[in-house]
């Protein structure tokens, strides 16, 4: 198979022609129809996880057809049309029995604890507790832009923050997860304010719900620009990004008793991030993470998909084949493009 591969964290990786996986006795091989680039392949490619043995294939936000099978797979069958939350479970252990895949101690992430998608085939296990049937009428390339950044922003802003319709919600950073927490909590009734440095991805934000956008690179206090829109601050906030000041602010523009949700990856360096405890402690706040989706859960959001309420495929900016997906993963950091880049051609 064709695959995008690096043998050394930081170089650039090449196309290379590499085995082909073949399925346990309970996964499965997928022929990948379509796969995102994602900020966390980045830093995977960084060196940034410990999971990550090289050399590697990476890629986590997957669709595609399952082109075989072990013996004790039941549910899925050669030909199926399938997605794959990137936090995939263990089907056994007592996380996975109570239903969240998602913190499974054994969990397994496509291009991070094995090879991943950016390449023809990958092989997944548990396929029983971690597939997800694909209806019709959802492309290859939307149903990969679920898969990391639009999932775990849905579990972020329905299951973590708990948000309701009518309040406000300050999503700190406007790339892909920042943009899908704003589509669903537009979506929701709630009123999404998008926080970003870049006028462009704030103006590609209020096309996708945002009520109000806060640019915070000439805007004195991020905080208090929040407070004045909300009268008091956000009910649910959101650091999309990862960074100690997103983080921050996040916390501190919450009105009392509000709800912080960290999505974004704090790693290396900036792992560590001041916390306002005082305002934690005196205005009773919530602080929560959001790491990834149960595969259980992804009824919720592709009934809305096929209701019309919310439109991930927006948030597709290019469509691109393998190898300008080198560029894609590689230049991610600098970038300012809105939209995410899926990988749709592998020959």
């Amino acid at each position: 198979m064709k695959a995008m591969y690096y043998e050394m964290f930081g170089q650039a990786p090449v196309i290379a022609n590499l085995p082909d996986p073949t399925p346990s006795h309970d996964g499965v091989v997928i022929e990948v129809g379509a796969t995102g680039v994602c900020r966390s392949d980045w830093h995977g490619w960084m060196g940034h996880d410990p999971d990550i043995k090289l050399p590697h294939v990476p890629g986590h936000e997957l669709a595609g057809r399952v082109v075989a099978a072990g013996k004790d797979v039941k549910r899925f069958r050669i030909g199926d049309r399938v997605t794959v939350p990137f936090v995939s479970g263990c089907g056994r252990c007592a996380e996975c029995h109570s239903g969240n895949q998602q913190v499974c101690p054994n969990q397994f992430q496509p291009g991070f604890t094995h090879w991943g998608s950016f390449a023809q085939y990958v092989a997944i296990d548990f396929a029983e507790t971690n597939l997800v049937a694909l209806p019709d009428a959802i492309d290859d390339a939307t149903a990969a832009s679920l898969g990391c950044r639009f999932a775990t922003s849905f579990r972020a802003v329905v299951d973590q923050g708990r948000l309701r319709p009518g309040e406000w919600i300050a999503v700190h950073g406007c790339g892909g997860v920042g943009i899908s927490a704003i589509m669903i909590a537009a979506a929701l009734g709630a009123n999404p304010i998008a926080i970003d440095l870049s006028d462009r991805k704030l103006a590609f934000a209020r096309a996708c719900g945002a009520v109000a956008a806060v640019n915070a690179s000439d805007t004195p206090s991020v905080v208090e620009a929040v407070r004045d829109i909300t009268g008091g601050g956000a009910h649910v906030s959101i650091d999309a990004l990862g960074h100690p000041a997103t983080c921050f602010n996040s916390i501190q523009n919450l009105r009392r008793r509000g709800r912080h949700v960290q999505v974004g990856l704090m790693l290396g360096d900036q792992s560590a991030p001041a916390v306002p405890m005082a305002q934690v402690i005196a205005h009773e706040l919530e602080i929560y993470g959001s790491h990834g989706m149960q595969a259980w859960r992804y009824d919720a959001i592709l009934a809305m998909i096929q209701a019309g309420r919310i439109a991930p495929d927006k948030l597709i900016g290019r469509r691109i084949p393998l190898r300008d997906g080198i560029d894609s993963l590689t230049m991610m950091d600098k970038s300012d493009a809105t939209g995410m880049s899926v990988i749709t051609k592998f020959e």
